[in-house]
């Protein structure tokens, strides 16, 4: 009789690849961990992860019931490591610093201190960017990287330690503060200026109107003086403030921009308000308050926040506005 074959039973792959996978603990548990036992009270933890004292508790209850032993003693406030949870927190270290080591090498800028600041464009380039050097003078043991914001959506899916948001109050960010209140105005070349006998605003008839994206449209500007009637020769549509304010410098139209970014054009003439030596000339600078200032929370650079925030505030209230001739 011929012996029956033996049939072997399916190779389980899934099963070898879970057998062969390392058993690692819920890692934001083990964050909650690292934290409290470095703070040695989960409140300073809570506050480092931006989380509640009970998120931090539940976590390591987690970890906890994950490892089968006990990690903290709870007394009069403190959380104090067991015997157990000292050995782990001493075994664990050197796995935070390889991963550090590792996010060091891919993103420079998330190593201590790095000052993550994220801007919107035009701000960053016109105003912050000239003065960031006095900063660094100031500060040389803070390295800087900055950033530009889109919009202020930017701000959930970027990681930043402060930010200077444009336009309207960030939807959603509590610690939004308004930071700076803008004056914007029709700008020119003085040569435009001279060549199209521009000196009311009823002369923009005869002008080329470049928009730019800021607080103001020009429509709306024109309502808030009431020139309602304007109609301009044509019209040009860019959507960065700084190449508005290139292109009128170049002559090819009048912008509707904020003193505060095309301040070095307006003091060195590149760009003059055309209609200052109006009458009305000083009602046609229109304030707005569009600069806001966002702390995202968990910012890993406290220290570095601070001493940014108080330079950034110091040196707007420095700044001066490019006052207009008088009259003659």
């Amino acid at each position: 009789m011929a012996s029956k074959s033996k049939i072997s039973p399916p190779l389980q792959l899934g099963s070898q690849q879970a057998d062969t996978r390392p058993r690692l603990p819920p890692l934001r548990a083990l964050l909650a961990f690292e934290a409290a036992a470095r703070h040695a009270t989960f409140s300073q933890a809570a506050e480092e992860l931006s989380v509640t004292p009970s998120a931090v508790s539940h976590q390591i209850q987690q970890l906890e019931d994950f490892l089968g032993v006990q990690l903290f003693r709870r007394h009069a406030g403190r959380a104090l490591l067991t015997e157990a949870g000292q050995t782990y927190a001493n075994e664990i270290k050197g796995a935070f610093r390889l991963i550090a080591a590792a996010t060091t090498l891919v993103a420079p800028q998330s190593q201590s201190g790095h000052l993550v600041i994220a801007s919107s464009p035009s701000f960053a380039a016109k105003w912050l960017q000239p003065r960031l050097p006095d900063f660094l003078r100031a500060n040389p043991e803070v390295r800087v990287r900055l950033s530009t914001l889109s919009g202020s959506d930017d701000l959930s899916r970027d990681r930043c330690d402060i930010a200077i948001v444009y336009g309207t109050r960030p939807v959603g960010q509590s610690a939004a503060e308004p930071l700076l209140v803008e004056r914007l105005r029709p700008l020119c070349s003085p040569g435009l200026a001279a060549s199209l006998d521009l000196r009311a605003p009823a002369d923009l008839a005869r002008a080329t109107l470049i928009h730019s994206v800021n607080a103001l449209t020009w429509a709306e500007y024109l309502r808030r003086i009431g020139s309602f009637d304007v109609r301009p020769s044509n019209e040009l549509w860019l959507d960065r403030s700084t190449i508005a304010i290139d292109a009128a410098v170049a002559g090819l139209g009048v912008v509707l921009e904020s003193e505060l970014l095309a301040e070095q054009e307006l003091r060195d003439g590149r760009l003059v308000a055309p209609f200052d030596d109006h009458p009305l000339g000083q009602a046609y600078g229109v304030e707005t308050e569009s600069y806001f200032l966002v702390r995202p929370p968990g910012s890993r650079n406290r220290t570095q926040v601070v001493k940014f925030e108080s330079w950034l505030l110091l040196s707007i209230n420095r700044t001066k506005p490019v006052d207009p001739p008088p009259d003659a």
